[in-house]
């Protein structure tokens, strides 16, 4: 199994109470030390706004951390899960992806999906088109990036998206263009995207049922477009919290509840439910999740990005996941 990371950037209040000028030395500080460690990739969020309450705290922009990740790190590879096609055009958005790439020397990941957050789309005055017309427009932008990157050119008449000979030069460093991860589990369309064009998948985290099912209407899109399903690598994201014992996860997850409790209202709940229910599976000691993940891993689960609420204050849980579930399950 292979392991990602994300950075805190705060867009799930994983960055209140720290100065905004201090920000980028804890991403910077966190980023470097994944380089330094073991694990594949990092990755960021593509939002703008907080949640799941919209508020006026820090959301640090992605493809700017993804330039300066790639200039401030030197081996480990960067990625975004995942970049919203409506948010910007696809033949600029490939232009930025390839400068990523080659300031980074060939190590960039384009996670790419359809966008869901309403009111971050209305607020940044994109609308928000039905989820069919999201789709689609994520396929044709797909369509121009993998273009972009292959010849150094694109042009599409679509429905969605015009580009005429738009240049993108130069292409990426890394052979056949940047590696694309279709996120999303949704089975007739957004499967179907992937089966077509992606190197990656994201989707079903902490559901090892659930995770087969999708797995199955992949391998399915992937035999009627002609794919080939098991050159296709399935992730996983999850939200993670590690304690050597039982007694130290429920502190662990006390210290989170409290520092967003402030900020969450009704909502806190909710989202404290991700780390305590059935489909927690990132959540407790070693040995739970080491068993957890191996059992997903026997399905074919290929990928794991984890994501620590606490990684910008307390990096002890990270390093306990470096020390004992990596070695076991790489």
């Amino acid at each position: 199994m292979r392991f990602g990371l994300f950075i805190p950037q705060g867009w799930r209040f994983d960055l209140v109470g720290i100065e905004p000028a201090e920000h980028w030395q804890v991403m910077s500080g966190l980023a470097q030390a994944a380089d330094a460690g073991p694990w594949e990739s990092l990755w960021v969020y593509d939002h703008f706004h907080t949640t799941p309450v919209h508020s006026d705290e820090a959301t640090h922009e992605a493809w700017t951390l993804m330039s300066a990740f790639a200039a401030s790190t030197s081996r480990i590879r960067l990625g975004q899960m995942c970049t919203c096609m409506g948010y910007r055009n696809p033949a600029y958005l490939a232009k930025v992806a390839a400068t990523v790439d080659i300031v980074s020397g060939g190590r960039t990941e384009m996670g790419i999906g359809g966008g869901w957050y309403e009111h971050e789309w209305r607020a940044y005055g994109y609308g928000f088109p039905a989820a069919g017309d999201r789709l689609r427009m994520l396929d044709e932008g797909v369509q121009i990036m993998r273009q972009a990157w292959s010849t150094g050119h694109a042009t599409l008449d679509g429905r969605y998206y015009q580009v005429d000979d738009a240049i993108v030069q130069p292409t990426p460093l890394q052979h056949g263009g940047i590696p694309l991860w279709i996120a999303g589990g949704g089975e007739k369309v957004t499967l179907k995207i992937a089966a077509k064009y992606a190197r990656y998948t994201n989707y079903a985290g902490g559901n090892p049922e659930e995770f087969t099912h999708k797995s199955e209407i992949l391998r399915a899109h992937a035999e009627k477009v002609g794919t080939e399903f098991d050159a296709i690598v399935r992730s996983t994201n999850f939200n993670t919290v590690i304690g050597a014992t039982e007694d130290e996860v429920e502190e662990r997850l006390a210290v989170i509840e409290q520092r967003l409790a402030p900020h969450l209202g009704d909502r806190l709940e909710g989202v404290m439910a991700n780390y305590r229910g059935p489909k927690a599976y990132g959540v407790g000691t070693p040995e739970q999740i080491i068993e957890r993940l191996r059992e997903l891993q026997g399905r074919g689960l290929g990928y794991a990005i984890h994501y620590f609420p606490e990684a910008a204050y307390d990096r002890s849980g990270i390093d306990l996941f470096e020390r004992e579930v990596i070695p076991a399950l790489s």
